[in-house]
Formats: C-alpha cells, sequence, structure tokens
C-alpha cells in the first residue's frame, strides 16, 4: 500500500482516498514576474512524479496546479518595466510553460489563475466574516482573526505563544492583532482593483488557493502539494481559511518537497542566488536536469552545483548505454512480479522515494549489459518511464550535443571517417591521435563488428 509522508500528522501514513479510485491532488504553482529556477522546477517535476506513479497505481488523478497573475512583485515588476501587467504575466506564463514541457512535465489538468476566481474569493471572505472569522476595517482592508481558529498552527507546529513571542510587527491602524493576515486589500492608485462589499481593491495571496482548490476539487480533497517554503504561514493560512469558512477538514494529506540549495542556502529570488531553468538548459540537456532532480527523494535537500549536473549527466549516460546495447528493447507491458518491478514498486509506495527506484534502474542496466538483455532493457525503460525518463531513442540521446559543444554531429562523422581511412592504410599512429583528440573533446568510439559508434561522454 502506498504510504504518504503527511506533514500534517509528522509521520507517513497509509494512503486512504476519500473516493476511491479518484485522488483530488492540488499543488501550488508560480506566481509569474519572473523566469522559473529551479526551486520552481523540482516542485513541477517531484508532483509531476508524484501524479505518474498515482495514475501508474490506478488512480484516476485530477490534478490542479494554479498560477498567481496578481500581487505585490508582479505589479511592482510591471512598474519598472513599464508594460501592463497582462503583457508580464502572459510572457512568463507562455516561459514557464516552455520550461516545463522541456522538463517533460505534464500539463496539469486545470491550470486556474488567481484574476479569474475574484469572485469566489469575495464569496469565501463574506462567509468568513458571517463566521466571525474575519472582520473588515476603515479603509477596505479585509483581515482573518487568526486568535478565532482555534486549530490555527497544526501544521507547521507553532504554537499562537511562539508566533507571537516572536512577532516584530507593530498592530497598523484597526487591525486588532499582529498575527491576523489579509484577506482583501483596499485599491491603492495605479494598481489593478475589483468592486467589493469593502470598496474596490484586490485579494491578499492566500485566500486564492483555498478558493481555486475548492472550485475544481471540492472543499475536502485528498493531497495538497507545494515547496517547503510555503508550509508557513502560506499553507497555515489556508488551512485556517478553509476549515473556519466550511466548518470541516480541508486536506487529508500536505506534501512539501525540499529546498533547493547552492552553498548550503535556499536558492531564492530573493537571496538573488538562482539559476533559472533557461541557464540550467543552456548547458545540459534538460532530461538530465529532470534525473537530477528525481534522483534525490522530494522531501531531502537538492544540492545544485555543475559538479552534481555533470555526475547526474554521466549516470543518464550509463542508463542509456544498457538501452543501447539491446537493440530489441521495447516499453511493454510491466510485470509487475518481477523481483526488479517489484521492488521499483515498493520504493515508490515508501512516500515516492525516487532516488530508491533509480537505484533500481542501475541494477536493472547493470543486468541488462551482463547479459545482453533485452528483457532488461525493456523492463529497464518500462519503468523509468513512470518517472519520464529514458524515453527517446538511446542513440539520439548518447550522441545530442551539449549547447557548448565544439564538435558536431557532422565533424564527429568525418574525423571517423579520416580514421576508418587512417587504418585501412595501415596509419595505426594517425588513427589512435584521432582517437585520442575526440576523446579530448568528449566523444568515445567503440569499434564492432559493423564499424564504429560514437557517443558524446
Amino acid at each position: 500500500m502506498l504510504r504518504i509522508h503527511n506533514t500534517l500528522t509528522r509521520s507517513k501514513q497509509p494512503f486512504i482516498p476519500i473516493a476511491p479510485p479518484r485522488v483530488a491532488m492540488y499543488v501550488c504553482g508560480m506566481t509569474v514576474y519572473d523566469y522559473c529556477h529551479l526551486g520552481h522546477a523540482r516542485v513541477m517535476v517531484v508532483f509531476d512524479a508524484v501524479v505518474r506513479w498515482l495514475r501508474a497505481s490506478g488512480f484516476d488523478v485530477t490534478y490542479v496546479r494554479n498560477i498567481t497573475d496578481i500581487d505585490d512583485k508582479i505589479i511592482q515588476r510591471a512598474l519598472e518595466n513599464e508594460e501592463p501587467i497582462e503583457a508580464l504575466t502572459a510572457r512568463f506564463i507562455a516561459a514557464m510553460d516552455e520550461d516545463a514541457l522541456a522538463l517533460g512535465v505534464m500539463k496539469p489538468d486545470y491550470e486556474p489563475r488567481a484574476t479569474q476566481h475574484v469572485a469566489g474569493m469575495l464569496a469565501m471572505i463574506g462567509k468568513l466574516i458571517e463566521r466571525r472569522m474575519a472582520y473588515a476595517i476603515p479603509g477596505g482592508d479585509v483581515y482573518f482573526s487568526v486568535r478565532d481558529f482555534p486549530g490555527y498552527g497544526k501544521l507547521s507546529g507553532k504554537s499562537l505563544e511562539d508566533l507571537r513571542a516572536g512577532e516584530r510587527v507593530e498592530v497598523a491602524g484597526d487591525k486588532r492583532d499582529p498575527l491576523d493576515f489579509v484577506l482583501w486589500k483596499a485599491a491603492k492608485p495605479g494598481e489593478p482593483a475589483w468592486d467589493s462589499p469593502w470598496g474596490k481593491g484586490r485579494p491578499g495571496w492566500h485566500i486564492e488557493c483555498s478558493v481555486m482548490s475548492e472550485h475544481h476539487l471540492g472543499s475536502h480533497f485528498d493531497i495538497h502539494g507545494g515547496g517547503q517554503d510555503l508550509q508557513f504561514p502560506h499553507h497555515e493560512n489556508e488551512i485556517a481559511q478553509s476549515e473556519g469558512a466550511h466548518g470541516h477538514a480541508f486536506v487529508n494529506y500536505w506534501m512539501h518537497n525540499g529546498f533547493v540549495r547552492v552553498d548550503n542556502e535556499k536558492m531564492s529570488k530573493s537571496l538573488g542566488n538562482f539559476f533559472t531553468v533557461r541557464e540550467v538548459l543552456a548547458n545540459y540537456d534538460a532530461e538530465v536536469v529532470r534525473f537530477f532532480i528525481l534522483r534525490a527523494h522530494y522531501r531531502s535537500p537538492l544540492n545544485y552545483s555543475d559538479q552534481h549536473l555533470d555526475d547526474a549527466r554521466s549516470a543518464l549516460t550509463r542508463l542509456y548505454t544498457a538501452l543501447k546495447g539491446a537493440a530489441t528493447a521495447q516499453r511493454g507491458e510491466i510485470d509487475w512480479s518481477e523481483p526488479h518491478a517489484a521492488r521499483f514498486r515498493e520504493a515508490m509506495d515508501d512516500d515516492f522515494n525516487t532516488a530508491e527506484a533509480v537505484a533500481i534502474l542501475f541494477e536493472l542496466a547493470n543486468e541488462a549489459n551482463r547479459l545482453h538483455s533485452a528483457r532488461h532493457a525493456g523492463l529497464l525503460r518500462a519503468l523509468a518511464g513512470i518517472l519520464g525518463l529514458l524515453q527517446r531513442d538511446p542513440t539520439q540521446y548518447l550522441q545530442s550535443a551539449p549547447a557548448v559543444s565544439a564538435l558536431s554531429a557532422e565533424d564527429i562523422e568525418l574525423r571517423i571517417g579520416e580514421r576508418a581511412a587512417a587504418r585501412k592504410a595501415r596509419d595505426f599512429a594517425a588513427a589512435d591521435r584521432i582517437r585520442k583528440e575526440l576523446a579530448d573533446a568528449g566523444v568515445t568510439l567503440e569499434d564492432n563488428a559493423r564499424g564504429t559508434v560514437w557517443r558524446r561522454q
């Protein structure tokens, strides 16, 4: 049985959907004011793998990942660029889609945008006011009253006393408590605004996910995911809003992926130590980046460096080399009683342990190489396919040029032809020199009965 580490209970629990075989899953997506960085890529790839495994396990998954297309950062960036907000967000949504496609991330079933759900946000805010969980202040702001929601802090493990002790913000205006968070912001000159019972304004950040998840999945659903940085306050506030409005449980299983780190600091735009997906893909094949993300367990920190990506590239090359050695290896139906497949399933059922699942792929690759076994290679391709890996033609992958490569495929074939001519003329010194020159350029030659084949190192 699949077991998921539930942030809410701080333990692994058997996964029991509310209405099997249906599974409803919501993941917090991107705020679209800039290009996606590797931290965003990890969220997309991790939960793409989760959805793939749930579906491979026979569940009927409805996957929702939202887009935040209105907030302070978006407004500020549009002002800096002197461009309309709609043009800014459209540009970065298109860029996000391109990055996701390159990384092999499937489109969610629904991808709602915050600006499309303002009416629902107004309705939920009104309901919270009716239930005395929220209040409006003169000027048009509306706040959630944290102390009026008894369960506040249950996701993050923070008590109100601890939060208040660490609070450094003075109570502003008519806000009742420093811990209260904004649901609706009164309009400022030049900002986008919508009509509301409290005057023109725009929604706060937290309310959007409560409303968009309810719209597509109902007020009680199975899995909510996102980055570890969202656990508090964003997800804590979602619980308070949704359970405060409806009076019952919001989400059964909460999943949070670990940070991407650079020099032991979290990668983020605010720290200025981030690498965009596009910057990384300029130097590494997109499947290498996906593999780099999935070879670590989703809850562990992921340490970024060129060395780690180089290692991931070498490892992925070993897997593709095993496929190349079995020309008839085709992805087919998986026999889950086969020992490697059974252990792969066991790993994935243990809180989506892709790190262990990838280790089993290497065992299969070793068997395929040792036995020249098309059966093992076919199983390798099939299991890897569940993770969105190893689905390209092996030769095409092994001969694909890095973004910064001095030699094209045509250059390499020309040099191989020159080497063949040298060997035919028994000029073995020249042939060896060409092999070494290609090796120095990152190209490995392999001679067999059919001639010479090559791959990039």
